[in-house]
């Protein structure tokens, strides 16, 4: 699959599943992105689950986990914060 077919196929999902994802707790927003590894970026294309704070999986309700692929799309799960309009 080549990067156009890739983004396609993540904006597919994200509109398809981007309601769902926003109703867990702790999740601000969902984008697409780049998978982000020790705070770098890689150059793999994903779906980006913006999160307020990081907690340990076994923290977490079963409904509000963020699965590490979905409909065969990679996620990548994002600390920004509290995200507030100017």
């Amino acid at each position: 699959m080549n990067s156009a077919e890739a983004l396609a196929r993540i904006q597919e999902v994200k509109r398809r599943r981007e309601a769902e994802l926003l109703r867990k707790a702790n999740v601000v927003a969902v984008g697409i992105g780049y998978r982000q590894r020790g705070g770098r970026s890689t150059d793999e294309l994903c779906l980006v689950v913006s999160v307020r704070r990081k907690v340990p999986l076994e923290a977490l309700a079963p409904e509000d986990r963020i699965p590490p692929e979905i409909d065969g799309v990679p996620v990548d799960v994002q600390e920004v914060g509290t995200l507030r309009a100017l």
